[in-house]
């Protein structure tokens, strides 16, 4: 089993410029779940959405070809990706000549759902479409205003806690999350959406929960279903999604959602600080 500290993460690496599929570096979800105490059939569906801004190859006469490429990869995939051995894979066709974006995105989609275990969606924006990116906030009442204070800087649920009202609907965002990289404990910084029908949840509580990311080690993934784990027990919401746009690292950003009810996926335009 690949386990995070065997991942290319905080080490020198020689770069690949040719096609090399065997860089991707899975990490089984199952043990990082555990620990966070979601059962075998975890209570939510989803999907972590990566953006890719730095692709780029040969066609059959060498000459450069670029893109950005979109990544869905299942949250009931068995793996996540390593992201330095994602870009790494990313890396190795600067040098690769390929017959045209078709051949590229078959190899993108093999290679990735061999990877994850599920079968992974992508799509190519070849350089025609680049005028269509677009910057946007989350929707939702941005809690980042409210004058609390603050001295919780690891996981701390038992700060959420919701008011003993009638069930409401709303949609909270906050530009504060930021938590470290499991190996290398480099920074991770993210805006984050709740979407909930349930009891209203205090938000200067919820502002404090998510604050209290800020020195904890875990992968964006794993972060998101801390956090919809954690609201879920805590407030009981009858319906509850969480979100997380990532800023970049690499050339690419994560952006994992997790739901438990039916809905379409988020938008997937960048926030301004990605």
């Amino acid at each position: 089993m690949n386990e995070a500290h065997l991942s290319p993460l905080g080490k020198a690496v020689t770069y690949q410029a040719e096609y090399a599929p065997d860089l991707l570096f899975p990490i089984p979800r199952a043990s990082k779940r555990e620990e966070i105490g979601i059962p075998g059939t975890p209570p939510f569906m989803g999907v972590d959405i990566w953006n890719a801004y730095e692709l780029s190859w040969l066609n059959l006469r060498g000459k450069p070809q670029v893109a950005l490429a979109t990544f869905l990869i299942p949250a009931d995939s068995p793996n996540i990706i390593e992201s330095k051995s994602f870009k790494l894979y990313l890396n190795s066709f600067n040098q690769t000549r390929l017959a045209d974006e078709t051949e590229l995105l078959a190899r993108l989609v093999h290679d990735l759902s061999a990877a994850a275990g599920k079968p992974v969606s992508v799509d190519l924006m070849l350089p025609d479409r680049f005028g269509s990116q677009r910057i946007t906030t989350l929707e939702g009442y941005c809690i980042d205003n409210l004058d609390i204070e603050v001295d919780t800087y690891q996981p701390a649920p038992e700060l959420l806690h919701c008011e003993a009202q009638p069930p409401i609907e709303e949609t909270l965002s906050s530009n504060l999350l930021k938590s470290n990289c499991l190996v290398t404990g480099q920074p991770d910084w993210a805006s984050v959406q709740i979407r909930y029908f349930g009891a209203p949840i205090n938000r200067e509580s919820l502002l404090k929960y998510l604050i209290s990311f800020r020195n904890h080690n875990e992968f964006h993934e794993q972060c998101v279903e801390r956090i919809f784990m954690d609201i879920l027990r805590q407030c009981r919401p009858l319906r509850l999604a969480v979100y997380a746009r990532y800023t970049r690292r690499g050339g690419l950003d994560i952006n994992p959602w997790r739901s438990n009810y039916s809905t379409p996926l988020p938008s997937n335009q960048r926030t301004a600080r990605q």
